[in-house]
């Protein structure tokens, strides 16, 4: 015969189960849409341009650049096969973001205050656009003026034939350093709006994030100082934008009973 205690444990635990249950169907059905998106854009990407066209347009800024008469190469048997694959995903990761943070963002939206999801659907989209303008700018701009400027240095009696395994990982760590360079401003107002600091604590910082700036140019990119400093300066503009923006989005995330010097706007006039 159970006991009195017995009897209020099993009410207690009476009705958890099942929406412990329900979250992670719903997380499996989420992370299944998220994979069908980046199913469906390879697919497409297969089909046009394909693996191969893909890999010659990625290729572009540093074919561009090798003397006349010069190409890559692949000294591993599957790597013409295999690389082209590689990117082939990562572009159609690339191409799905939008639909993969969107499932992020349908699942945690339901346990969000309304000020809260503010301040978080406009972070999942500007970080989305930053990270893409990371890329392009690496892409369009810093690959031409690092390939120049490394060709220039390279002696007349070598001749200059790269492999397609290491340029991919060339590729992918630049892209990943700017494109996460590029979420500066996010992570200053997430820093901002969590309490963590002021804004005039960022400000007063900004002496020593130049410096840090420099530095994290100077590990993460290759020894030549033009791609250094196409890291550095503009994550150095970015500080000051999220500094903006962490003032911006102070107001328009604030709860409705919250005191506006809580969020470091001071006393209202």
């Amino acid at each position: 015969m159970s006991s009195p205690q017995d009897d209020a444990s099993k009410d207690e635990l009476a009705g958890t189960e099942q929406p412990f249950v329900s979250h992670l169907m719903e997380l499996r059905d989420r992370l299944i849409r998220a994979l069908l998106a980046v199913g469906v854009a390879f697919g497409v990407l297969c089909l046009y341009p394909g693996p191969g066209g893909l890999f010659d347009l990625l290729a572009v800024p540093l074919v561009s650049h090798l003397p006349q008469g010069s190409s890559m190469i692949a000294t591993n048997v599957l790597s013409p096969f295999l690389v082209p694959l590689k990117i082939t995903l990562l572009a159609a990761f690339l191409v799905a973001l939008p639909v993969v943070l969107y499932q992020v963002w349908a699942f945690v939206a339901p346990g969000l205050y309304s000020h809260e999801k503010r301040l978080v659907l406009p972070l999942v989209v500007s970080s989305t656009l930053l990270f893409f303008a990371g890329v392009a700018f690496c892409y369009f701009v810093v690959f031409a003026k690092v390939f120049t400027f490394i060709q220039s240095f390279a002696p007349k009696s070598i001749t200059a034939a790269p492999d397609i395994e290491a340029y991919l990982g060339f590729v992918m760590n630049m892209f990943i350093a700017f494109g996460a360079a590029f979420e500066v401003p996010v992570v200053v107002v997430v820093l901002a709006r969590m309490g963590l600091v002021t804004v005039e604590q960022l400000k007063q910082f900004r002496g020593y994030f130049i410096v840090i700036a420099f530095v994290i140019a100077a590990v993460i990119t290759p020894p030549d100082i033009v791609s250094q400093l196409a890291l550095a300066i503009p994550m150095c503009i970015l500080y000051e934008v999220g500094i903006w923006a962490s003032t911006a989005f102070a107001r328009y995330s604030r709860a409705p009973d919250a005191d506006p010097a809580e969020n470091g706007q001071g006393p209202a006039a």
